[in-house]
């Protein structure tokens, strides 16, 4: 079996912007090579799973986003941290537009990105993890049955400081995704420290 760490894709491996599909508007976030190379040097596979309402809203192609994730790999796969899957949600239950206006099971809180990954990967669910900087993004790994931990990158701070949302539904708090790497390799048992 493989353990996998999920991710969410904008405001936790990318800066915030709204409705992103342009390559030269991606901007990795600080830190987020670093941990992911760890990930990946420490046995996880990397899936992530993001909610890409603007495909159901028309304001770009489904073949808009395959590119900008290809674009991301180019960036991160030299540096050690390709992403294995990108899984993405091109529907909403009320402001799609034509077939992507549909009540789905792949849209974050559901869990269907997660059983695409069924696909590719026996995956060990008791040494998995989704990560995300929203409640919604916990809330579909409590609902697959993963660990999860919230990214105080994007939205994740305020949620944190706030008290938003149910922190027991969250096992893990990191300020940045680094910071999450470093505590989950740790919790694993498989290394003391990561970053010297």
């Amino acid at each position: 079996m493989e353990k996998v760490i999920f991710l969410d894709r904008d405001g936790t491996l990318n800066e915030e912007v709204h409705y992103l599909y342009r390559p030269e508007d991606l901007k990795i976030l600080p830190g987020v090579p670093e941990a992911l190379r760890c990930f990946r040097e420490h046995g996880y596979r990397l899936v992530v799973v993001t909610n890409q309402a603007g495909v159901a809203r028309g304001y770009y192609g489904e073949a808009d986003v395959r590119k900008l994730h290809d674009y991301m790999n180019s960036i991160l796969a030299p540096l050690g941290a390709g992403i294995d899957h990108f899984f993405y949600c091109p529907h909403h239950p009320e402001h799609g537009v034509g077939v992507y206006r549909t009540a789905c099971r792949c849209r974050k809180p559901g869990t269907g990105m997660f059983e695409m990954a069924e696909q590719y990967y026996d995956i060990d669910k008791t040494r998995s993890w989704m990560i995300g900087d929203k409640m919604i993004d916990i809330e579909a790994g409590k609902n697959y049955g993963v660990h999860t931990a919230l990214v105080g990158t994007g939205y994740g701070a305020e949620i944190y400081a706030s008290g938003q949302g149910e922190p027991s539904l969250y096992e893990l708090y990191g300020k940045n995704l680094r910071e999450l790497a470093e505590k989950i390799v740790d919790i694993a048992g498989e290394t003391q420290k990561i970053f010297l």
